[in-house]
């Protein structure tokens, strides 16, 4: 047991390691334009190809994306409640709750603990959080949101193309799947990689704070993630997913909303690095518990 989530922890530190030294070096990354390369290319090819593969039912499907709701839904009640009686600003604030990082962290360690089954569950999980995040995240953060926003988003018209697929049945063309297979390759190393830069880049100011903030998102993160579990009669790969998805750390998505809306991004940073930091920590113990 400790040699297999030892060889779920190493790929993902390395990797993200790697990102991290990289910038130590002085060596340049471009982080808007790998961001964009991932999320308007990679995932999206990344969520066809990884279902067309793994030929996931609808009923599967369905019961991922309900658990994936609702736990967004109590990270939000629960999350908003206790930083509502902490004082804290919501719109600062809730995203870090709210959106839990299920792409550059739980991709990779869905895949890594559960192959490529869980993979798909995690992309599941991953593709919920996405679209709302880039929705209800700015609404949250900006106060307000536009239809055109919604619509253009790839990974939303990536999921609108899957559940065509997935509903009738229909096999993609071989060069379709190859192709988006090929694109979608690219997508969890540099997402640990651009991890790895940001850890290296972003800076803790109000290390208090952001240090209770980090814990409420794991602690709760856990918390909720075995219950909705339970409430569904999850078992097997997809109760470990959902678990695993619902306790990673903030997401990076939350920093840059911050700093696209001005809501103090310099301490939003900080628990985004000290919740990686202590995800890290407490890996081996989450991956003992869900394998």
């Amino acid at each position: 047991m400790l040699y297999t989530i030892f060889s779920v922890i190493a790929p993902v530190f390395l990797c993200a390691l790697l990102g991290f030294l990289w910038v130590r070096k002085g060596l340049p990354f471009d982080t808007p334009f790998v961001s964009r390369l991932v999320l308007e290319i990679g995932a999206p090819c990344l969520i066809f190809s990884s279902f067309m593969e793994q030929d996931i039912d609808m009923a599967t499907f369905g019961t991922m994306a309900k658990a994936a709701l609702l736990s967004m839904l109590l990270f939000g009640i629960v999350g908003g409640s206790i930083l509502h009686l902490a004082g804290l600003d919501q719109r600062t604030w809730l995203p870090s709750q709210v959106f839990p990082n299920s792409g550059n962290m739980g991709l990779p360690l869905c895949l890594l603990a559960f192959g490529e089954e869980g993979l798909a569950l995690g992309m599941t999980y991953f593709m919920v959080m996405t679209v709302f995040s880039f929705t209800l995240g700015v609404m949250i953060t900006s106060g307000k949101l536009t239809l055109r926003e919604f619509a253009s988003n790839p990974t939303f018209v990536s999921v609108l193309i899957t559940l065509l697929f997935l509903f009738t049945g229909t096999k993609p063309w071989g060069w379709v799947q190859n192709t988006t297979q090929l694109l979608g390759d690219f997508t969890i190393p540099l997402m640990l990689i651009a991890m790895g830069v940001s850890l290296a880049r972003f800076r803790i100011t109000s290390a208090g704070r952001s240090l209770l903030i980090a814990a409420l998102r794991l602690g709760m993160g856990f918390v909720v993630g075995v219950g909705v579990a339970e409430l569904f009669g999850l078992t097997g790969v997809m109760r470990g997913v959902t678990i695993l998805q619902s306790a990673m750390p903030v997401a990076v998505f939350s920093y840059l909303f911050a700093v696209r809306y001005n809501r103090s991004p310099e301490e939003v940073a900080g628990t985004v690095v000290i919740s990686t930091l202590l995800s890290f920590a407490s890996l081996p113990a989450l991956l003992w518990y869900v394998l």
